[in-house]
Formats: structure tokens, sequence, C-alpha cells
């Protein structure tokens, strides 16, 4: 065979394994893109779900916050009281909207519309006497009153405890419950003769309280349950 033929044949048969090796990238590249495919779905979709996850929490409270700012329960028959601070809304009059703090007279001042006496009453009870006031400017005027802080409702903890003060009212509390906020009694506290006082039908009254009977069982009837502005004393 001739020198020509020999170089003619060497380079068909590197051809032949040049397209050999390219055919097997190509079938490499193609089986790495079949497996990777359900993997780059799943990445997408659980990409997908995270993004809806998070809109659906901001369109629900409009700040990504889960817990709601306002710690003011929503109770209808929640009596205002001074040191209450109420949110007064007038639908379309931003004049007359505004967060208004009771006054130690029970009252509030609003534009057009002056003193206003708010204690005593109940948000509903408030917002249905704004709303009678405003007739008198406005044709149909829509008013909201809601309680953002309560401050009026409040017991006090007096004498032989080791934290003596005001303390907030919870709903349901009772006088064992509100000596144990006050962190014990000293050791010259009279546990026997305890007693709360308590103001009924514009007098004074002393209710008497003996700790160690109540923790005892032996008189529960005096564990009663407290009202805004109860003072407890333990001599």
């Amino acid at each position: 065979m001739s020198h020509k033929a020999n170089v003619l044949e060497s380079a068909a048969k590197g051809v032949a394994f040049a397209g050999r090796g390219i055919r097997s990238l190509i079938l490499f590249s193609l089986a790495l893109v079949f497996f990777m495919l359900p993997s780059l779905a799943l990445t997408q979709q659980t990409s997908s779900k995270t993004q809806s996850s998070d809109k659906a929490s901001l369109v629900g409270n409009g700040n990504g916050s889960k817990e709601p700012d306002n710690p003011v329960p929503s109770d209808p028959n929640y009596v205002i009281g001074p040191q209450d601070t109420l949110d007064i809304s007038v639908w379309k009059e931003p004049d007359l909207t505004r967060a208004v703090p009771v006054r130690p007279d029970g009252k509030i001042s609003l534009p057009l519309l002056d003193d206003v006496q708010a204690g005593g009453l109940t948000p509903a009870q408030l917002r249905a006497d704004i709303t009678q006031r405003l007739k008198r400017y406005f044709t149909d005027p829509r008013v909201t009153v809601i309680v953002t802080t309560i401050g009026s409702q409040r017991i006090y903890l007096m004498g032989e405890v080791t934290r003596a003060g005001a303390y907030p009212l919870v709903p349901g509390m009772t006088l064992l419950q509100a000596l144990s906020s006050g962190g014990g009694f000293t050791q010259f506290a009279n546990t026997k003769n305890i007693y709360l006082l308590r103001v009924e039908n514009g007098k004074q009254v002393k209710h008497p309280f003996n700790y160690k009977d109540v923790v005892n069982g032996k008189n529960p009837a005096q564990n009663i349950v407290l009202k805004a502005g109860d003072t407890i004393v333990v001599p």
C-alpha cells in the first residue's frame, strides 16, 4: 500500500473515532438533562409555594406580621374609664378623626362638640352619642369608636407585700390572684386580717379576707372577683 493510501486510511479512522466521541458526548448531555429535569421542576414548585405563602402573609395583615398589634380585647360591654385612650374616626371627615385620652373627669374633647362624656359608657354608646351630636353639622355622620389603650382598669395592692402598687385588672381576676402579683408577703404581714376596700353605692365598704383560710379551702367565698378601683390592704 502506498504512503498516500496509509495517510488516507489513518485520517478516516480518526474521523470515525471523533464521530463516536461526539455522539457519546451528545448522549451523555441528554442523559444529564433528563435526570436533572425532575429536580429543577421541584425547585421551581417549592419557590412558587414560598412566594405565595409570603404574599398571603402580607395581604392578611398589611405589614407581614402574624400577630395583631393591638393588645386590647374586643369586648362590646367594656366600660370606658379615665386614662383610657380612644380612637375616634368620622368617615370622610379627617379633621374630626383623632386619638383622644379620657380625662380624669371622664370626658374627651372633640372638634365642633367640645367636651363629650365618655367615662361610664361602652364604645357603642359613645358612638351613638357622638353620631347624634354630629347630625347638627352633617347629614349622615358615620362614627367609629375604638379603645386603643386601657388605663382605667386597675386594682391597687398596699401594705406588707413585696411589690405594692397599681396592677392591671385582668378579667375574672380574684383577690387571691391579685395577691400573687405582689410578689408575696413580707415577714411582718398579718395574713389573717387582709381586707378589700371597694366603693359600693357611693360608700367605701370593707371586705375581710383570711389568706390562710382561703388557701386551705375553709372560706372560698372571701376570694371574690375584683372590680376596677378595688384596693387590697395587707396589714
